[in-house]
């Protein structure tokens, strides 16, 4: 993200995320994702007083982008925030204790508040007089999608796109991320691509066909799903989809990926997987099966194929990311590749696999 870009960030809100003890890490995937990529909001700062004074783009990948990490709210407003945005994913979506004072103290000053959490802050006993008082105005994503009630039809059908669903092997492993970038990949080697987000934080991201499936009624999601999708092919007629997963096919707690595989019915699946991973995210008492097996799994449930591996090098450095690459590649037969480098060959191998 280049903040020196000005006419890119006309018309946006200037956020400050809050990402307090948790930034780069699984919990903190929200912040994460708004650092690497953000078209609804300009990024000034992250607060995690832990990395304070250190740049948010370094922390996450070596490559520093211009966004401080800092330590308080009053460094956020000396930036030019006027929005603060909740960067934290917990289990059961809960806002943690010690995000409030930052939340009362940000509505105080008058600041707007974002949060994808399934905790609705606009309904907070204290939240909400707060933001009446001062005139700010508190949007709880989730909130905007849970009454979403659109059937399944198979219209879908009529989608001429390939469609490229990012699944998983655990939750909170990258699917968004490589979703983004293969997304971006595709449009600069000249070949129009839309991404379908799935969450929150695409939301947030700026991605306009997007729907909040873990906020939605179950009987629904299928509907919504194709609904979205469907939208976008009407309204820009793109070559390729991304589709941004959910879950794990393969998981105790977040099973998530059967509507979008059902609904969406994708040609092609990305796999991302982290090999130094061993347990899901939250469960270590639960082991992530072999790659095989997540293959295996997918392209029974659905008239789709497993085209490449995309390694989340969580726990590697450099050519440990390589030698893993690599090995993947010869474990499973199909390409691979790191999500955070240049992925035009992978963009051109995906057009190519249509003969285009």
């Amino acid at each position: 993200m280049r903040n020196s870009d000005h006419r890119k960030w006309q018309g946006l809100d200037n956020a400050v995320v809050l990402a307090e003890g948790v930034f780069g890490s699984t919990y903190g995937k929200t912040a994460n994702g708004l650092v690497r990529y953000s078209r609804r909001y300009r990024i000034t700062s992250v607060i995690d007083s832990r990395y304070s004074g250190k740049d948010a783009g370094q922390i996450l990948s070596g490559k520093p982008n211009g966004v401080p990490i800092i330590s308080s709210l009053k460094d956020a407003l000396t930036g030019g925030a006027n929005t603060i945005i909740v960067g934290v994913a917990t289990d059961g979506g809960f806002l943690p204790a010690a995000f409030r004072p930052f939340i009362s103290d940000a509505l105080k000053a008058g600041m707007n508040v974002v949060s994808g959490l399934h905790e609705f802050l606009s309904d907070d006993r204290e939240f909400a007089p707060l933001a009446a008082k001062t005139g700010a105005v508190i949007t709880d994503v989730r909130k905007m999608f849970r009454d979403m009630k659109n059937p399944f039809t198979g219209e879908i059908e009529n989608v001429r796109a390939t469609r490229i669903a990012v699944l998983g092997t655990d939750s909170a492993i990258g699917k968004r991320t490589t979703s983004v970038f293969l997304n971006e990949a595709m449009n600069r080697i000249g070949r129009k691509s839309i991404m379908i987000g799935t969450g929150q934080t695409a939301w947030m991201q700026g991605f306009k066909y997007t729907v909040v499936t873990d906020a939605m009624i179950n009987d629904f999601i299928s509907g919504n799903l194709e609904s979205i999708t469907v939208r976008a092919w009407n309204e820009e007629k793109p070559d390729f989809m991304f589709i941004e997963g959910q879950g794990s096919i393969i998981h105790p707690a977040y099973a998530g990926s059967f509507e979008i595989l059902g609904a969406c019915r994708p040609k092609y699946v990305v796999l991302q997987h982290a090999p130094r991973r061993l347990f899901f995210d939250g469960f270590e008492q639960f082991r992530i099966p072999e790659l095989s097996r997540y293959i295996k799994a997918i392209e029974l449930l659905a008239d789709t194929k497993v085209i490449a591996i995309s390694i989340n090098g969580e726990g590697m450095k450099g050519e440990e990311i390589s030698e893993s690459i690599n090995k993947t590649h010869q474990e499973t037969g199909l390409p691979a590749f790191d999500p955070l480098s240049d992925l035009t060959d992978v963009a051109e191998y995906i057009s190519g696999l249509d003969g285009s």
